[in-house]
């Protein structure tokens, strides 16, 4: 009987502590979702990965100085039904994006919005 009820004890601690990771996950508290910036750039590098998407861009500040920017995207699977493909941008595109900076005012955002250098729309959250 005490060993069924140490199982029962640590099954239960263990679902609580699932439940907490996968809130933390989802949260975008780092981001200041009550601004918008837009940067233009050039693309370094583009992670298809779970459990969200990088893009990593190169933008020239007022200054002449380049930036490493670091923006995070939704998950693969959402990207895909929004139409994007693992391809979709490459290194070396000029892209315009429109992101929710980090709170710290460091250079990452989350990604709402790309645009190639033709114009066109590429997706999203918006």
């Amino acid at each position: 009987m005490r060993s069924k009820s140490f199982v029962l004890i640590v099954a239960v601690l263990l679902s609580f502590s699932g439940v907490q990771m996968v809130s933390a996950h989802h949260s975008f508290a780092a981001f200041d979702t009550t601004r918008q910036v837009t940067l233009t750039g050039t693309v370094r590098e583009f992670q298809w990965t779970n459990p969200h998407c990088w893009l990593h861009i190169d933008v020239t500040n007022p200054d002449g100085q380049v930036e490493q920017w670091q923006l995070e995207a939704l998950s693969p699977n959402v990207l895909g039904r929004l139409g994007w493909k693992k391809n979709s941008v490459k290194p070396g595109d000029k892209v315009t994006v429109l992101v929710n900076p980090t709170r710290d005012g460091g250079h990452g955002g989350a990604l709402i919005s790309i645009t190639d250098a033709t114009g066109k729309k590429i997706g999203g959250r918006e």
